[in-house]
């Protein structure tokens, strides 16, 4: 990917931390249009990762058990219910000129999805019913009269800012740039401080609770590397590696912002005016992020800041006058005693 200029700087953000012969940028695009909510993202995370247990104890929010990203969750999956109608998300559309339901548009295209990788392994692309549960609700055969909902699934995950708060709090180094403009912890480096904890105006990195002599990396910052050890070796990472309806897609940053609009646009033309991109702006508050979303309905509805804006942007100008500050009092002082004398 080329640089091209921000709010803070180039979109690529390793060439500007001295990467010279950096690959293009890396990043997910996460459709949560397509996300069955199975958590298979969550498992293969913790599988390579080995990320400690966070617990299997359901919250009372649906079927979520992990409530959000830390240090030990590196991949959330959220189930939000709302009371509206399943199908056609936006009221009187379905069945009109704007096209079928938008449910109909979302299993075709992630069966479509499945149907292509299926076709590159040379397997049988006819589809397979799994015995899945229909959208029809409970009792409405039988005439009973119950209230619509639908779920809203999607995968959190570390944004990878352009302009990382994290980064720039770190007094040891542990946090760093990598070649593919991701975000890293370095264990060996981390002191536990939990500056970056702070720093993050998404609420993703965190230190990891438990003993230093049982739980590994207990106390120190923990968050998504985006499989920076497999991507070294030319792999995808393992949660994109493992969603079953490619919701989590993994490739050079560009050509998945691509990829998404035309992905809003088909969504669009099917009556789902609600659909829209999180965090593929690079003038937005952290210079665009390396993990963006497609969502349904607002980011606060996710649990996501509507305007996030990195906690170190003022740093700069705080510096200066904090500078000025001081070559006044420097100047008053010597004034002082210039008198005196």
């Amino acid at each position: 990917m080329s640089s091209s200029n921000s709010l803070f700087g180039p979109l690529d953000p390793a060439p500007d931390a001295g990467w010279t012969e950096a690959p293009p940028r890396k990043g997910f695009f996460t459709d949560t249009s397509i996300c069955i909510g199975c958590k298979a993202c969550e498992v293969a995370c913790k599988e390579w990762n080995a990320v400690p247990d966070d617990g299997m104890q359901l919250l009372g929010s649906s079927y979520d058990n992990t409530g959000a990203l830390g240090a030990s969750t590196w991949r959330h999956v959220a189930f939000i219910e709302q009371p509206k109608p399943l199908g056609a998300q936006e009221p009187g559309m379905a069945g009109t000129a704007a096209g079928p339901p938008a449910t109909d548009v979302l299993n075709r295209t992630a069966e479509s999805a499945l149907a292509g990788d299926r076709s590159k392994l040379g397997t049988d692309s006819t589809a397979v019913d799994l015995g899945m549960p229909g959208t029809q609700l409970p009792g409405e055969a039988d005439g009973a009269q119950r209230s619509e909902f639908r779920w809203l699934m999607a995968s959190d995950v570390c944004k990878h800012c352009t302009h990382a708060g994290c980064l720039d709090v770190c007094p040891t180094g542990a946090l760093f740039r990598t070649e593919f403009g991701t975000v890293v912890v370095q264990d060996d480096i981390c002191n536990g401080c939990g500056y970056c904890v702070a720093a993050c105006p998404f609420g993703v990195i965190d230190r990891r609770v438990g003993d230093k002599g049982v739980t590994k990396n207990a106390g120190i910052a923990q968050k998504c590397t985006l499989c920076y050890d497999r991507l070294g070796d030319g792999l995808q990472p393992a949660c994109s590696k493992a969603c079953p309806t490619t919701s989590i897609q993994f490739g050079d940053l560009d050509e998945l912002q691509e990829r998404a609009q035309r992905r809003v646009e088909q969504l669009h033309e099917a009556g789902v005016t609600s659909a829209r991109l999180y965090g593929e702006d690079e003038n937005d508050g952290v210079g665009g992020v390396g993990a963006f979303f497609l969502l349904l309905d607002e980011p606060e509805v996710y649990g996501l800041p509507p305007d996030p804006v990195v906690t170190t942007k003022d740093l700069p100008a705080m510096w200066r006058q904090a500078g000025l500050a001081a070559l006044t009092m420097l100047a008053g002082a010597v004034a002082v005693f210039g008198v005196r004398r």
